[in-house]
């Protein structure tokens, strides 16, 4: 079920535009108990995984990684292993969950000005349970990998994320470092930023906006982006 508090006046109004963050490795700094957890289940089924084949499928949700890693592996094994590896990872986080730069000025900016937003990730509702408190983000709408049939690059957590927020795609801007997630924005019919934290520039071209770190934007910035592409729409139309 997707995380909401939103009121029931405010699912009425439609918002001037809403902001679908990614959380691992753009608002949190994550990615290293990720890598970690998964080593250690590839360990224990006496498999390596470099961090190549990690960087490979980062952003996904932990299913289709299985599929890919363990051609073959039958549903509910691979529900299993999610679960393990899932655990695992909550075992290695810290009581305060570091911020990457920029996120929690940014993130509060938006608060701020009534901009709604809402997490949209591949990770699972336990992950954000634990995740969110502790990092200090003030943002309670959310959908997690257990919401959707179909993980990035298909469009899907982002369309339950803007449905959730009562605002049409074309008014939505995903921040997000992964080349899967940058895709599924595409395909959702939304702006997107694509974060070089995880992935260089070059294979995050796909994004109407590439930036080294969330420092480098402002709510300016973000509301100019859906003009500007919400402008191109209309022409073409």
């Amino acid at each position: 079920m997707v995380q909401s508090r939103l009121t029931g006046a405010e699912r009425i109004r439609v918002p001037e535009f809403a902001v679908l963050w990614d959380l691992d490795g753009v608002l949190v700094d994550t990615s290293r108990y990720h890598f970690k957890a998964w080593r250690r289940l590839m360990a224990e089924l006496g498999r390596e995984l470099p961090e190549a084949g990690f960087l490979a499928t980062f952003g996904q949700r932990n299913i289709d990684i299985l599929r890919r890693w363990l051609p073959g592996i039958g549903d509910a094994d691979a529900g299993r292993l999610s679960q393990r590896k899932e655990a695992l990872f909550r075992e290695m986080l810290p009581e305060r969950i570091p911020l990457l730069p920029g996120a929690g000025r940014l993130v509060a900016e938006l608060a701020r000005e009534g901009i709604p937003q809402a997490v949209a990730s591949s990770t699972s509702r336990s992950n954000l349970e634990e995740i969110l408190p502790r990092s200090g983000l003030p943002i309670t709408v959310w959908v997690a990998a257990e919401d959707v049939s179909e993980g990035k690059p298909q469009p899907e957590v982002f369309l339950k994320a803007a449905q959730s927020l009562s605002t049409p795609p074309e008014l939505c801007v995903v921040v997000e470092d992964s080349v899967a997630g940058v895709e599924a924005a595409r395909r959702a019919g939304m702006a997107c930023v694509g974060v070089a934290t995880t992935w260089p520039r070059e294979r995050l071209a796909g994004a109407d906006l590439v930036v080294d770190s969330l420092e480098e934007l402002s709510v300016e910035r973000l509301r100019s982006l859906v003009r500007s592409r919400s402008s191109s729409l209309g022409r073409r139309r």
